[in-house]
Order: structure tokens, then C-alpha cells, then sequence
């Protein structure tokens, strides 16, 4: 029996077969390779992140294990989840529980947990947009997106200045994440609402000797 989808999916077919679209060179004009200093693109990304409402910690990289324990034990976070790969030097002054997580673990049940560390690819600047792209140490989506309390370690080296320069640093096959912020949304009323498709709480650690 032939639904009204297929019905619709093969007209689509017959056209394109039809009147083949001609080969269309997409203009590559924006503006890339800007730089900025270090300091700057410290200030600026802090200045991005504090205005979506994160919490940003900027630490030299001999603190990062202290400032994460301080965090996670500020929060109560108890029980923890990271990533396979997560430098086990980063929660070496942690004393709470660790879970590695790993496919086998189902994505709802690390709702039980009371937050995430992870790494991360390249973080944007001029959006104050950190990029995650499943890689070692930053493991994949639902890891980042289900536990309430995400703590994301941003080293300054992978900091730049805008959306071209962050792009042209990713692998367009890795499944990337980005984030800007605690998750929020507004309803019709334009009330925020946070915690929809994300954690609420997003606390950066930018080393910035790293």
C-alpha cells in the first residue's frame, strides 16, 4: 500500500532526476585566520561565558586538580562522571565516587549522577561557544548533556578568536557538541527556563598556561 510520504518522496526522486542540479561553487569570502592576544581572548571569552551565566575559573594548570575538587565539593557532587581518557590527574585531590563512563552504561541512568568533568576540542571567544568533539577526555554527547552539574576544562592554547578559526580546528566526521552556556530556553511568556536540553549548572576551568 503506498502512503501519501512515498507518494511525495518519489516525485521528489523523478524531479531531481529530471533536472539535475548544476554543480554551484559556494563563496568561501568570511573573514578567517583572525588572532588576538592571549590576555585578550581570555577576557573576552570570560566576559561571553559570565554573560550566559557560567561560572569560569581561570587557574595555571598546576591548580587544575584543587580547583576542580573545590568546585565539585562546593556543588556536593558525591558522584561524578567522566570521560574515557579524562587525565586522572585532574581529580587527583577529588575524593568522591568516579564513575568512567563507557556505550554500556544507558544514558538515562546517569541522571544518578551529580555531575560531569570533561575536556574539551576548541572553545570560541568571540561566542564564548566551547566545542566538544567526543575525543578522548571528552567522551560522548548524552555524558555532557543528562548529569545536571557540567565542569569543563578549557585550556587558553585551544581558545580563538571566532567561529571560522574554531571550525577550521574540528574533524567534520566527529559528532560535535557545542556548548554556550548552562542549557536555557524561554516559554511563550519569554520566562527562563533552565536545565531543558542540558545542565543547568556550567562551571569553566580555563588553564591558562595550557
Amino acid at each position: 500500500m503506498t502512503t501519501a510520504r512515498d507518494t511525495v518522496l518519489g516525485r521528489i526522486r523523478d524531479a531531481l532526476a529530471l533536472a539535475p542540479a548544476p554543480a554551484t561553487e559556494i563563496p568561501r569570502a568570511y573573514r578567517t585566520g583572525r588572532t588576538l592576544p592571549d590576555a585578550e581572548r581570555l577576557a573576552l571569552l570570560t566576559d561571553r561565558l559570565v554573560d550566559y551565566k557560567a561560572t569560569v575559573h581561570a587557574v595555571t594548570s598546576d591548580r587544575t586538580a584543587d580547583v576542580i575538587a573545590g568546585i565539585l565539593r562546593e556543588r556536593g557532587a558525591r558522584r561524578i562522571g567522566v570521560p574515557d581518557g579524562l587525565d586522572e590527574r585532574w581529580l587527583g585531590a577529588y575524593d568522591g565516587e568516579i564513575l568512567r563512563d563507557s556505550a554500556d552504561i544507558p544514558a538515562p541512568s546517569l541522571d544518578a549522577l551529580d555531575g560531569v568533568v570533561t575536556a574539551s576540542a576548541v572553545t570560541c571567544a568571540e561566542t564564548g561557544t566551547i566545542f566538544l568533539d567526543g575525543s578522548a577526555g571528552q567522551g560522548r554527547r548524552a555524558l555532557s548533556l543528562v548529569p545536571d552539574l557540567h565542569v569543563c576544562v578549557v585550556d587558553l592554547t585551544s581558545v580563538v578568536a571566532g567561529v571560522p578559526e574554531a571550525v577550521a580546528r574540528l574533524v567534520p566526521e566527529r559528532p560535535t557538541t557545542l556548548i554556550s552556556g548552562p542549557s536555557a530556553t524561554s516559554d511563550i511568556e519569554l520566562e527562563r527556563v533552565e536545565g531543558v536540553h542540558g545542565p543547568r549548572n556550567l562551571v569553566v576551568v580555563i588553564r591558562t598556561d595550557a
